[in-house]
């Protein structure tokens, strides 16, 4: 296949082979006439590379996009022209704003029916809109066979290089028939960015003239390495560590420095360190509105502490926050040069990290709920599950309780162990669960949702059942309404809910015509027994947990996001 000139065959073909030396082996999607080449080729080099035919092209893109996530290789999503790109869109999306590497193949018409508004063409530039506010870093046409090798492999850099993202190649139907002899390129690497040495010898200045500093860690492109390099960091430093909205598995959660998550019902303690900080040094973040607190823990264009920013892409240095110092460095390389940094013997806010700590302990207890506690359904699936264990949710008020009582090990241990969209696409977690199943099979993968997140892409349990999935729970938290959206109309509008009450099937039942184990649970007592039952089974289960609605606005975790309001209208 890498061959200087290969035999003839049809650019479809080509394109398969040059994913497979690009490392994919899996990829997903929902067939469509606009690529039988491109599919043609998957059945010819079927013993290299596993389409997974999903039901929704948004279920596919999420998976992509979890795929990104888990390897830290672009994600790879196949759909068709129109309707399967504009469905696909949420995932790219997904992907941009939580800096996922993704690339998302579209069919397109035949090039000699361009520009006539033929069945189902959409100019895909127009539409993914690369830029800062865009879907995508790069949209492109490959208009001929010969050079799609290269768009191939220019693809995946594009994706990884700087801050990772998604990247949309659309593919005219005639040009993937084209015969080529165009060979495939080599694997491509991102080139990474290190930190300029002055500007490591004035960040320690810094931290030598500090006395509250607080490190705020997550983004992409983490790996074990650097991960331990980032520990080792902090604990030379003795920093108190907190991670950013939805990469709470960057730092490990059971650390001693560990100080909690900066986002959506942050602890109020630690909103209050994070204000109070004299230095702030962010590492990877994009530092967007859900981990600043809608830009007020650090107030912008320029915070009240002093401000390290640290990230891959150059072009997000100094685009929201006017940092006292920033430094463009990939994570993987800017860790690795942080735990170079030499720390004074003594350090004056150590007893400062552990309070720190100590908050976040304090935290995690909570008064007792009945008749179903969503603490005690976290905690207990911690308890009765592997370290490894993948978590991942959607977007809704059930997602606090993971957030909130969920702990994470690092990264060096078990690789990623959180999937969560920081777009905040509801329907996310499902999908994403499935893809991580069936990548890495020798894992559990457990899905919390809630009831509207879940119908967003329920069909995709046909994906896991037909793709042999096992290690596999779904949790569907059910209060009968979009609950996010409630307490929002509670607080802003008492006494006066629209439009966000749902009428919702019998989730088991469902899930059970599907061909997964199912049952409905309505107390906390239930839950732990139909864990161990769905843990010795091996095989996809659901878990319905009836929930009262006023739990879910009133009396959950995200409670939390009125008190953090009020302090910031205060």
């Amino acid at each position: 296949m890498t061959a200087a000139t290969p035999t003839a065959r049809p650019a479809g073909h080509a394109l398969v082979e040059a994913l497979v030396a690009q490392g994919v082996s899996t990829c997903f999607g929902v067939p469509g006439e606009s690529y039988l080449a491109v599919l043609d080729g998957l059945h010819e080099l079927r013993a290299h590379i596993r389409f997974v035919a999903c039901r929704q092209e948004g279920g596919a893109a999420f998976m992509a996009e979890a795929q990104g996530k888990l390897t830290g290789r672009p994600g790879v999503c196949f759909v068709t022209r129109g309707p399967g790109a504009t469905n696909a869109s949420i995932g790219v999306h997904t992907a941009f704003q939580d800096s996922t590497p993704m690339v998302l193949f579209v069919g397109q018409v035949a090039s000699d029916q361009r520009d006539r508004e033929a069945f189902q063409e959409i100019d895909y530039r127009q539409m993914f809109g690369p830029g800062t506010l865009g879907l995508a870093k790069w949209v492109a046409e490959v208009q001929h066979a010969d050079r799609l090798p290269e768009y191939v492999a220019r693809a995946f850099r594009t994706a990884m290089q700087g801050r990772p993202g998604p990247v949309v190649l659309a593919l005219p139907e005639d040009m993937l028939t084209t015969p080529t002899t165009a060979p495939v390129l080599p694997r491509v690497e991102p080139v990474r960015a290190w930190p300029a040495p002055g500007g490591l010898r004035d960040l320690r200045a810094m931290l030598l003239a500090a006395q509250r500093p607080v490190l705020i860690a997550g983004g992409p492109g983490w790996d074990a390495e650097s991960a331990s390099a980032l520990q080792r960091f902090a604990e030379n430093w003795q920093l108190p560590v907190a991670c950013g909205f939805r990469f709470q598995d960057t730092f490990d959660n059971r650390h001693p420095q560990y100080a909690g998550d900066v986002g959506i019902a942050i602890n109020p303690a630690l909103a209050a360190r994070v204000r109070d900080a004299d230095l702030v040094i962010a590492l990877g973040l994009r530092l967007g509105e859900m981990t600043t607190g809608g830009y007020t823990l650090l107030q912008a264009p320029r915070p009240t502490q002093k401000l390290v920013h640290i990230h891959a892409g150059a072009e997000e240095l100094g685009r929201v926050y006017a940092a006292d110092l920033m430094l463009q460095a990939a994570n993987a390389a800017a860790a690795r040069a942080l735990e170079a940094l030499t720390a004074p013997p003594t350090l004056p806010w150590a007893a400062h990290t552990q309070a720190a700590h100590a908050d976040y302990l304090a935290n995690l207890q909570a008064p007792a709920v009945a008749p179903l506690d969503m603490a005690v359904v976290v905690q207990t699936l911690q308890r009765l599950l592997p370290d490894s264990t993948l978590y991942t949710n959607g977007a809704g008020n059930f997602s606090g309780w993971l957030h909130r009582y969920g702990r994470y090990p690092g990264l060096q241990h078990h690789g990623r162990t959180q999937l969560a969209p920081t777009s905040g696409a509801m329907g996310y977690g499902l999908p994403a669960a499935v893809g991580a199943a069936l990548l890495q099979p020798e894992r559990w993968v457990v899905n919390l949702a809630g009831d509207g997140d879940f119908l967003m892409n329920g069909q995709e349990l046909a994906t896991a059942t037909g793709y042999g999935a096992r290690r596999l729970i779904s949790i569907v938290v059910d209060n009968g309404s979009y609950g996010t959206i409630r307490m929002h109309q509670e607080r802003e509008y008492p006494g006066r809910v629209s439009g966000s009450q749902l009428f919702n099937p019998d989730f088991a039942a469902l899930a059970r015509a599907y061909g997964w184990r199912a049952e409905t649970l309505d107390e906390t007592a239930a839950f732990e027994p139909a864990l161990q039952r769905a843990i010795a089974a091996g095989t996809p289960t659901l878990l319905h947990l009836k929930l009262d609605g006023d739990v879910s606005t009133t009396r959950s975790t995200l409670g939390a996001i009125r008190a953090a309001a009020l302090a910031r209208k205060a």
